[in-house]
Parts: C-alpha cells; structure tokens; sequence
C-alpha cells in the first residue's frame, strides 16, 4: 500500500487547533514554541486563545496552520510513523511549506517566517476591496477557465484553484470576478459564490508577492526533501531544492492544480491519503478525485489513536 501525506492550506485555521496536540505530546508542543520563537511572538496565544477574525488574518493563518500540521506531524512521529512512510508529500498552496518542513526540507523556524512574509506580501499586493475570488461549484476546470477568460474583459480573472472534478475557484479583480459567478450561473454552476478570502490569491495581481518570495526565498537553505514533493504548478514530483525554490515563487501567480495532483499520486500508485494538521478539506477533494481511496485525518489525539486501529 502506497501512501502520501497531505497538508492543508487556508480556510482550515479554527481556534484551538493543536492545542490538545500541544498538551499530549512534548514533541507537538515544541513546534509552537518554535515557531513563536522564530516570529518573536505568540501566536501560539492567538490560535489557542484569540478571535478568530484575527487568526484568519493571513499572516498569521499561514504560520498558524502550517505550525499546527507540523505538530501534527511531530505527534505522529512520536507513535512511530515516519517521513518515509510516505511515497509522497503534496500541500495546497501554504500547505506546500508544511509539506517540505516535514520532508525535511525547510526547517520549521525558516517555514514559519516565510509564511509570515508570504501572507504579508500577499496582502498587500492588492489594495483591500479590490481583488475577489469565487467557487465555482458543479463545472469542470476547462469550463472554468474558459468562463475566467470572459469576464476578464481587459482585466485579470483566472482560473486559480483546481480543487477537485466539480469545484473551481477564479481569481482577480473584483468585477472580473462577480462576472465570472454571473456567467458561471449560466453555464449550468450548481452554486457560484464569492469566497471570503482578504485577497486575490494564486493570480497574476500576486506577481509583487512573487518577487517578495524570490528574494526571501533566495536567503534560506533548501535541502532536498526526505520523500518527493508533488508541486502544485506542476502536478508532479519535485526533489531538487533548486528547482522546489523556484515552484515556490511561481505558486504564488500560479494555479494550484490540486485535483492534477491527487490524481497523478494516484496513477503511481498511491491508494492512501493523510490530511496532517486542521481540517478535513483536503480528504473531500481527495475522496472526489481518487475513488476508493482511504483517506485519514490526523490533527488530533484521538486521530493519532485510531492511527493503530
């Protein structure tokens, strides 16, 4: 049985997550210690104690979830799993620096600033009000693509999340975007909606957050991965650090191919998905994509208990 591990990415953050994590295993808790130490703050008080309008901030829901997957992580190693239990990692969006944190790639300190900078830049990279992104529900990405290329209309809207068979987020300028849902209703959308998300993520407005990851990213030390990243620009497997810098920076304007993804881990043979961290999303997609797939959650004591079952 082949197997990956999964980390998910924003929209998961919930206060509390990890904290019963923290309080089980030494090894889980020492992960929120060392992300506040390396922001200098913390957050572990914001995401066990705080608003959760704060938390879904996303400079601090990056770090946060990532420090939360990372706990995860660290708890399963203590009841024996290992890295290379694993045939493959893969995150969605942030989830990608969780992912590589755990393969050994980036060391927690570093992931936790890169994400507190990557959610800094994204934010600012479009004025507030001015982005938008929707789910476009019941539509296959190619309809979404070609309905992202009608509303543009001389500005940008684009297809930026392929999450599974039938959900699609497009992302861009505000009006681009509310014609998209508009558009979309008339193609045969089972719901389109406007997420509430504070930025356009995974579009071509990003390319200022792009460059501000190149340059943070360029000052940080990548080794290669203990088990291969499947990347989200690529919807396959990466190991060389060089090339994983520079994914790295092109995901911040590029899709996130999720549904691409699942789907080639499952062509090498992968019959089992873990979600490590907040969440459950990912194992909905995953169920969509790959049917018959055993999927599993792991972000708490209990899921690390039926882990033995």
């Amino acid at each position: 049985m082949s197997r990956a591990f999964l980390f998910p990415g924003q929209g998961a953050q919930t206060i509390g997550m990890g904290r019963a994590l923290a309080d089980s295993y030494p090894a889980a808790k020492a992960v929120f210690q060392e992300v506040d130490d390396a922001l200098g703050e913390a957050l572990s008080t914001l995401i066990w104690d705080g608003d959760i309008v704060d938390l879904t901030l996303t400079a601090n829901a990056q770090p946060a979830l990532m420090a939360t997957s990372l706990a995860a992580f660290r708890a399963m190693e203590a009841e024996g799993v290992a890295i290379t239990d694993a045939a493959f990692v893969a995150g969605h969006s942030l989830g990608e620096y969780s992912a590589l944190a755990a393969a050994g790639s980036l060391s927690i300190s570093d992931a936790a600033k890169l994400l507190r900078i990557r959610g800094r830049a994204m934010q600012a990279a479009v004025p507030v009000g001015e982005g938008a992104m929707a789910a476009l529900l019941g539509l296959d990405f190619a309809t979404a693509s070609e309905i992202a290329a009608e509303a543009a209309q001389g500005e940008v809207c684009q297809a930026a999340n392929d999450n599974d068979p039938a959900q699609v987020v497009v992302s861009g300028h505000r009006a681009a975007v509310e014609r998209a849902v508009e558009i979309a209703k008339t193609r045969g959308a089972r719901r389109a909606m406007l997420l509430p998300v504070s930025a356009p993520f995974h579009c071509a407005l990003m390319q200022p957050a792009a460059d501000a990851m190149a340059e943070a990213l360029a000052g940080v030390a990548l080794n290669a991965p203990a088990v291969p990243l499947v990347a989200n620009v690529r919807a396959e497997a990466v190991s060389d650090p060089a090339t994983i810098r520079a994914l790295l920076v092109e995901q911040v304007t590029g899709s996130v191919r999720w549904r691409e993804s699942v789907a080639w881990m499952a062509d090498q043979g992968v019959t089992e998905f873990w979600e490590i961290g907040a969440g459950k999303a990912l194992s909905g997609m995953v169920k969509r994509i790959a049917k018959g797939s055993d999927t599993r959650t792991v972000g708490t004591p209990e899921d690390l208990a039926a882990l033995a079952t």
